[in-house]
């Protein structure tokens, strides 16, 4: 009776274990997701704020009107999966918003190179965690895995809008991209944590 209850005990310690490990992918997951479009928000309202009324304006407010769209989305996703947003999602929002101005105040091209930049980093992001879901239960997570390949979508046509709007004709472009695609990278791996 007590190796039987023993055993029992192991059993359920591990599917908690599981289960708790399950959690932590899913919490990263949308923890990131919804900082990423919470900046990407920011960034392109700043845009707007600067470059709103000239030719590219319409451009970049349909950009926009597609990340309030996912950030509401993933708004709707934390308490569906009760996750906790990311502690830094205050300094995100200043830090995008500036990112956004700073850009857009270098010219329509600097502004597609932050665009071509953030969007380019967010797919591979985006792919990264289709494998992941993939791999973890793509049946059990069918309904995350279609949210996110569609916004990974619209997140290329961002990205592919910017290079045909001459982002790699702005002066530097290979240090602002890259630049940006390290703070990119730095902010999702502090809000996979924080």
């Amino acid at each position: 009776m007590l190796k039987a209850t023993r055993i029992c005990f192991t059993v359920r310690r591990s599917l908690c274990s599981y289960k708790s490990k399950e959690h932590d992918i899913i919490s990263k997951i949308i923890r990131v997701d919804h900082a990423g479009e919470l900046a990407a928000d920011r960034i392109y309202a700043a845009q707007m704020a600067v470059l709103g009324k000239t030719s590219v304006g319409p451009v970049i407010q349909h950009m926009w009107d597609q990340e309030k769209h996912h950030l509401k989305t993933f708004e709707e996703l934390i308490p569906r999966y009760r996750v906790r947003p990311t502690a830094m999602l205050p300094i995100w929002d200043v830090v995008s918003y500036a990112l956004g101005a700073g850009t857009a105040l270098l010219g329509t091209e600097a502004a597609m190179a932050c665009t071509v930049a953030v969007e380019e980093c967010i797919t591979e992001h985006y792919n990264e965690q289709i494998r992941t879901l993939v791999a973890l239960n793509p049946e059990k997570y069918k309904h995350l895995l279609e949210v996110i390949s569609k916004i990974r979508d619209e997140e290329m046509e961002h990205h592919n809008t910017g290079l045909e709007h001459d982002a790699e004709k702005t002066p530097f472009y290979s240090l602002i991209k890259s630049t940006i695609i390290a703070g990119s990278k730095s902010a999702i791996w502090i809000s996979e944590r924080i």
